[in-house]
């Protein structure tokens, strides 16, 4: 297995199981990593299409995964690196706003750990 099919497997595994609970406990979810219990039916809504877009691109990482050295797999490598950039950064915010359930931090380390996988694809 090549070490891009790895990063694309374990990113799609990554976004489906967390896309899924997005969907259908966004609830939960929403407690578990930002430690609000009675999240308004705004926030609800977000969560879910939230869930769709990072079923979106595990989808397109799971497909990616054997597209070895295309230029779709490139532009997927910087998609997710801004995308795991970006969420290492806003969920750290939502951490300094005191905003913090079990699971905050763990996933902040996991996108920066994503980020710099990711980071290293992308010069070699």
């Amino acid at each position: 297995m090549s070490s891009n099919t790895k990063l694309f497997t374990v990113s799609a595994l990554i976004e489906f199981t967390a896309g899924l609970p997005l969907i259908v406990l966004p609830s939960l979810f929403i407690w578990l990593l930002i430690g609000v219990r009675e999240p308004s039916a705004e926030t609800l809504i977000i969560s879910r299409v939230t869930g769709v877009a990072l079923l979106a691109l595990a989808l397109a990482c799971w497909i990616a995964r054997k597209d070895h050295g295309s230029c779709s797999q490139r532009g997927l490598l910087f998609a997710m690196l801004i995308y795991n950039s970006g969420a290492c950064l806003a969920l750290s915010y939502a951490g300094l706003l005191q905003m913090i359930g079990i699971a905050l931090w763990p996933a902040v380390i996991l996108h920066a750990v994503m980020a710099v996988w990711l980071t290293i694809k992308i010069r070699a």
